[in-house]
């Protein structure tokens, strides 16, 4: 008879699965979490049958069996688990009685069913279909965890392990350890998250603050302090030479030329500007005074730096090809560009020095 009612509730259980679906991704989507993985899928006949042959005098209804309608959301860190359960709990009815945080068994061989599992309905108010009332009804199951957690009760699966009693203590104890280790991951993982983000906050706070001695050279503390247009005074001074127009550009590429520059702090990037300021607007003013050009990118003032603190330097050639290789991405052009960088350079004063 539970079979039967399944079949004919198929549609009805497909378009639940698919409203789920479409709603948790939305909204998981919304509130910027990155997954791993989402899936839904809707138990088939045979998986049906066979519960129903193995445990089939525990239902009296088929609304009984929670889990015909099943979603797995898989994350990066524990925390966004909880944040998932959050969006689940706004989002559906949950039935506590029957739904179970396995994270807070504690149990030593626990890692890989360390799920947390919501047993929901849809709520009226967040779908209604007045052909099909019964929507409303039906439960469905829901499984967030961790990848790892995922890969670890995938491999459980696929090796056929389930209790200490069903395997030689010489495996289980193999396997314990493992778990151990896959769960000391899991919680690293989110503390050097944790760890990051505060680096991150810190670093902007420091490079608002114009602490750019304490400010170590890296991609956060670079980003942060191009926000304040280091480069824009050049820039200007460089485009009135034709009274051109400065079109934005991406100078996140130039961090690898400044790092190949053994620049270790922004207090270093603060020095080049101001030791190499005049002779990097020399260098413009012989490559464009006899032209009309009316764009130039945004990069000019800190590439016309980086060149001349190359050749100050004594890098070369050899050191210009290596900031267009870093900048560009490896070319023969490159090779070209910095003979004709070397000899325009030739003839200005600062080469001399």
């Amino acid at each position: 008879m539970l079979l039967d009612e399944y079949r004919e509730k198929l549609s009805v259980y497909q378009e639940l699965c698919n409203i789920v679906s479409k709603e948790l991704t939305e909204h998981i989507k919304q509130s910027g979490i990155e997954l791993n993985a989402i899936e839904t899928r809707l138990k088939k006949e045979k998986s049906l049958a066979g519960k129903l042959a193995r445990k089939g005098s525990k239902y009296q209804s088929i609304t009984d069996i929670t889990d015909l309608v099943g979603a797995r959301i898989i994350a990066f860190y524990n925390e966004d688990v909880d944040r998932i359960a959050s969006i689940a709990e706004k989002l559906f009815v949950v039935d506590w009685n029957n739904s179970v945080d396995k994270r807070k068994m504690h149990q030593y061989n626990s890692f890989g069913y360390n799920s947390l599992h919501y047993i929901c309905r849809i709520p009226a108010n967040l779908y209604h279909d007045a052909e099909h009332p019964e929507i409303n009804e039906i439960p469905f199951e829901l499984q967030m965890r961790t990848a790892l957690q995922h890969v670890w009760s995938a491999i459980q699966h696929d090796i056929g392990y389930k209790t200490d009693i069903e395997t030689p203590e010489e495996y289980h104890r193999n396997l314990s350890r493992l778990a151990g280790l896959l769960e000391l991951a899991d919680n690293e993982f989110s503390r050097i998250r944790s760890d990051i983000a505060d680096y991150r906050r810190r670093a902007s706070v420091m490079v608002k603050n114009g602490k750019f001695k304490e400010a170590m050279l890296d991609g956060d503390t670079f980003r942060a302090y191009l926000k304040q247009s280091p480069f824009a005074p050049l820039n200007k001074k460089i485009a009135d030479i034709t009274a051109a127009e400065v079109m934005e550009a991406d100078l996140m590429p130039y961090l690898a030329v400044l790092k190949s520059l053994d620049m270790k702090t922004l207090n270093d990037v603060q020095q080049m500007i101001q030791n190499d300021f005049d002779d990097a607007y020399q260098l413009a003013l012989y490559q464009l005074g006899s032209t009309d050009i009316d764009i130039l990118s945004g990069s000019i003032g800190l590439q016309n730096l980086c060149i001349v603190h190359i050749l100050k330097s004594g890098r070369g050639r050899l050191g210009l090809c290596q900031m267009f290789n870093l900048v560009n991405g490896s070319s023969p052009n490159n090779e070209m560009l910095a003979n004709i960088i070397m000899e325009q350079a030739s003839r200005l004063s600062f080469m001399s020095e």
